[in-house]
């Protein structure tokens, strides 16, 4: 029997770890030390369940499914997805990636001189600075890029940042936690210069939602970006966009689609008539399978407790980073408690090559240029897991096995 994705997990007898209740939600984790978090969260066996759900409606309800229930779910999922970013309900919606819900942002500005700057800084994710630095220079926006104190992109100076933002700025875009090296930004004095300015403040929390408490009010954002991929076990295909809801009215995006217009079966020739909810910001036809497997992950992660997950990520963690310094390995990861997101990143030498390695020994980490390994613990990780990996690694170095995979391709991660 399936069992209902509200139904409470009971606790197993005398478990040291109240999280680990949540373990056996994830079928993979009965066979894989899973230490890759922060780019696809383990499936829950709930999403399996919901796809079951959509494959029968589509069988059964055929187009009557529209009516039944998919027509709504871009906003249904968001509501999910609400209270992880502390935002009211009817505040998200729910697109296909972050590239296009990047692209969705970008297409709701007018980039023209003098207020036409975007702020963005370097160690964003490359995808989101595509995106930016191309279709929004086609707009009209220039682009003025801050540098990390050490080139690298690995951390942020918000002194820099906020010298950059001012009455020519139209949008800054930055990361809550960088993806390699896991840097917390502090958002507060960004978002309080962009609203002094007249700016906008964009926020991508693809690595922090999930890991991190995030409160939309606290951190003064306009408008966040993310998605369920990563530390929300929700599956590809995913994405969300928070829109503050006294800007919404203010915001009329030019990339859109008919889920966006208050009639859409009257199917009026243009111009565009705007929605003034969550659908605003919709396009065309959602990827509805997606939308079925992104509501189990979070909502497993809101049972779970973030406060609780946080608690304990800092804390596995810390013990990556110790691992990693009593062997002398780099660890790019800040100590600092608050400037640490959810990964650690360590690296040494042949790092890349004892990653593909150690994921063919069914302990899954990525590995990105600059920074090394990257192992994400996430709240249904076992403590014995981070030292197995560890010993893992010593015996790979030992014996010289990571020799194998030189020279081939890169895995997917």
């Amino acid at each position: 029997m399936t069992r209902s994705p509200d139904h409470p997990i009971a606790r197993p007898p005398d478990s040291p770890d109240p999280l680990l209740r949540f373990r056996p939600e994830f079928p993979i984790l009965q066979n894989t030390t899973y230490l890759i978090s922060n780019s696809l969260g383990a499936m829950p066996q709930g999403a399996a369940a919901a796809l079951a759900v959509y494959a029968e409606a589509w069988a059964a309800r055929g187009v009557r499914a529209w009516a039944d229930s998919w027509w709504d779910m871009s906003v249904e999922v968001g509501d999910v997805i609400a209270p992880l970013l502390g935002a009211q309900s009817g505040t998200v919606s729910m697109l296909p990636n972050v590239t296009i819900a990047s692209a969705v942002v970008l297409s709701c500005l007018e980039y023209a001189a003098p207020r036409n700057r975007i702020v963005l800084i370097e160690g964003e994710f490359p995808s989101v600075r595509y995106v930016y630095e191309s279709l929004a220079t086609r707009l009209g926006a220039e682009i003025v890029t801050i540098l990390s104190p050490g080139g690298d992109g690995l951390s942020a100076d918000e002194g820099r940042i906020l010298e950059a933002i001012d009455e020519r700025t139209a949008l800054v875009a930055v990361s809550h936690v960088l993806f390699k090296s896991a840097f917390v930004l502090d958002v507060p004095p960004i978002a309080e210069k962009c609203r002094r300015s007249g700016a906008l403040l964009v926020l991508d929390a693809y690595q922090s939602v999930g890991t991190l408490p995030v409160s939309v009010d606290a951190l003064g954002v306009d408008l966040v970006v993310g998605g369920v991929l990563k530390w929300l076990c929700g599956g590809p295909g995913g994405a969300f966009l928070y829109v503050r809801p006294e800007l919404r009215s203010r915001l009329a995006p030019s990339l859109t689609g008919w889920m966006a217009h208050p009639s859409p079966f009257d199917f009026e020739p243009p111009p565009m008539r705007y929605r003034d909810d969550a659908f605003r910001f919709l396009l065309g036809t959602p990827a509805i399978p997606a939308l079925y497997a992104a509501r189990e992950g979070p909502r497993i992660v809101a049972q779970a407790g973030i406060e609780a997950i946080r608690s304990k990520s800092l804390r596995q963690t810390s013990r990556l980073i110790a691992l990693a310094e009593e062997r002398g390995w780099r660890c790019s990861t800040p100590p600092e408690p608050a400037r640490r997101g959810g990964t650690a990143a360590v690296d040494f030498e042949n790092a890349l090559e004892v990653s593909r390695e150690l994921n063919a020994r069914d302990v899954v980490v990525d590995y990105r240029p600059g920074v090394g390994i990257r192992m994400s613990p996430h709240f249904y990780t076992e403590d014995r897991e981070l030292d197995r990996a560890f010993e893992t690694i010593d015996e790979i170095l030992a014996t010289g096995s990571w020799h194998r995979w030189r020279g081939r391709p890169s895995l997917v991660t």
